[in-house]
């Protein structure tokens, strides 16, 4: 990363003196500290035009005292390998925490009691609609068959996967467009994984390169059915996406019409069909895929699809 010693300089007026971490996975996350003893997160990814509404949202989040790190520069563009344009921001190192297991109903009372609130100040967020949606919550995608068009899944034998998937893909994604409702700002990723605790208290909601604009409902049947996901992703059990979406329309003060909580148990099942996939493209152990073969009948029913 040949641009980042100057990147600093220019958006943070120091440059860096030592690597505290580095993450790679959609995003490359560095952990900094400059040499005005600062500590730092930088972030860089493919510019699909998403990142300046994700870092403006999360600013405003972090202004309100929401329990997120504090952007320190908005999003920029450089010239990475290639001179592939990459999205980078900085932010505040919010260090500590613990991330809480389990997917039981009362582990899924707490998940929906940050999620409510996190939807409830997005709500007030005004920001370009960060499209495209992420690839796991890409259910609107206008490309031929089920599935969204994505190179690195795309290029991969499609031959291992499962043809029961793209059955459960089209059934749930049919049944979420046809209720045509209306989309709003919210956090597509709300994994386990990407939340810090201190006991019961929630210190840190992290992964605001995920957000996306799809409606409610979808968005919190997916994280109801995401939320016990801190390895490789899982499915909760139905019982605990229950409790979710329950705790959440009672905290938002508003319940879910029959089609929207139909549409809310359909998005539940969209991203672990997508996650099966990827176990089968990868060979990876199909933890998605078995809670799939367990619940789908059960969800698809809830979903009236």
């Amino acid at each position: 990363m040949d641009w980042l010693a100057e990147w600093c300089r220019e958006q943070l007026g120091a440059a860096p003196a030592d690597v505290l971490f580095r993450l790679q996975q959609i995003s490359t996350v560095i952990g900094l500290r400059l040499a005005d003893g600062r500590e730092v997160v930088v972030k860089a990814r493919e510019d699909d035009g998403r990142a300046a509404s994700c870092v403006a949202a999360q600013a405003h989040l972090a202004e309100r005292g929401f329990p997120c790190a504090r952007p320190l520069t908005p999003a920029t563009t450089v010239d990475g390998a290639d001179h592939a344009p990459l999205a980078v921001h900085a932010e505040e190192l919010r260090a500590g925490g613990e991330v809480m297991h389990g997917g039981s109903p009362g582990v899924a009372v707490r998940y929906a009691r940050v999620f409510a609130r996190l939807m409830a100040e997005l709500a007030g967020v005004t920001v370009p609609p960060p499209l495209p949606n992420p690839r796991w919550a890409r259910w609107d995608h206008t490309d031929p068959g089920p599935w969204p068009a994505i190179d690195v899944l795309d290029d991969l034998d499609q031959a291992a996967v499962p043809s029961h998937l793209a059955g459960l893909a089209s059934r749930v994604r049919e049944r979420i467009l046809a209720a045509g409702l209306p989309s709003v700002l919210g956090h597509a990723d709300f994994e386990a994984q990407n939340l810090r605790w201190h006991g019961s208290r929630i210190w840190a909601v992290h992964d605001w390169d995920s957000l996306a604009w799809q409606p409610e409902a979808t968005l919190a049947g997916a994280a109801g059915a995401a939320f016990s996901s801190s390895g490789q992703p899982t499915l909760a059990p139905i019982e605990s996406t229950e409790a979710f979406l329950s705790t959440y329309q009672e905290l938002r003060g508003r319940p879910f019409t029959t089609g929207e909580r139909e549409v809310a148990w359909a998005a539940s099942l969209w991203t672990a069909v997508h996650n099966a996939r990827w176990e089968a493209l990868h060979g990876d152990p199909p933890v998605s895929g078995a809670q799939l073969e367990a619940q789908a009948a059960e969800r698809l029913r809830r979903a009236g699809a």
